[in-house]
């Protein structure tokens, strides 16, 4: 893959054969992130499970303590007394029948998590093939099914993010925008290493955190030392 300029200088700035500590990669990445836009630092967890298994599935979410620096749209689909209470703490978009069929025959996607009470489900069923590809099905291990929708709404516009396993048993996750600094992305990056930790499959074998890298949108990959984080 050819890459432009700005990013080669920048690669120059890291050194691809080094293990950083968290700080100096945070650090790395903050320097490298030249874009005319605010970047976004994402973080790239390899584990030594297999996500074929399912008793070694890893997947939760977890609250930034700094939050994105995303506007996360939230559309709450529920009924009753919750639909004053998700739109009193923050949902963009409120409803039950219409918005499901707004999804279905309008293929309507404006929306970034779409959190759902546990009498909603059958309705929120319907749209699994729609939501599933695009990450967007609600799960409860995620907490976007629970009884509780004005937390789980609070909790998604301060900057709690899912995090999951794709097919090569990676994670990938947003841990903020450049601008942060240093030490709101460690603060992070340290919370949501903590929750994948705590995630760890009781059936997983071996060293379970393999390779931890983090890179902004147009910059390059910077390793950390995973031992840092053994278990």
């Amino acid at each position: 893959m050819k890459h432009g300029k700005r990013y080669v200088d920048a690669a120059k700035l890291v050194d691809r054969t080094k293990l950083y500590d968290t700080g100096d990669a945070v650090q790395a990445v903050i320097d490298t992130a030249k874009a005319k836009f605010d970047e976004t630092v994402e973080l790239h967890i390899k584990l030594g499970v297999d996500s074929r298994h399912a008793d070694q599935q890893v997947r939760g979410a977890v609250v930034l303590p700094n939050g994105t620096g995303k506007n996360v749209r939230v559309l709450a689909i529920c009924k009753g007394a919750n639909e004053e209470l998700a739109k009193e703490a923050g949902a963009d978009f409120v409803g039950a029948e219409d918005m499901t069929q707004k999804i279905q025959q309008e293929n309507w996607m404006d929306f970034d998590v779409l959190i759902t009470t546990p009498d909603c489900m059958g309705l929120v069923g319907r749209l699994g093939r729609i939501l599933g590809p695009r990450g967007l099905m609600p799960n409860p291990k995620a907490g976007t099914v629970t009884p509780d929708i004005a937390k789980a709404v609070r909790e998604a516009k301060a900057g709690k993010i899912e995090y999951r396993l794709d097919k090569t048993n990676i994670i990938h996750c947003p841990i903020g925008k450049a601008s942060f600094g240093k030490d709101k992305l460690v603060e992070n990056l340290d919370t949501l290493m903590d929750a994948v930790v705590k995630a760890k499959p009781a059936a997983a074998k071996g060293q379970y955190i393999r390779s931890v890298a983090v890179t902004s949108t147009m910059g390059p990959s910077v390793r950390i030392n995973p031992a840092k984080f053994s278990v």
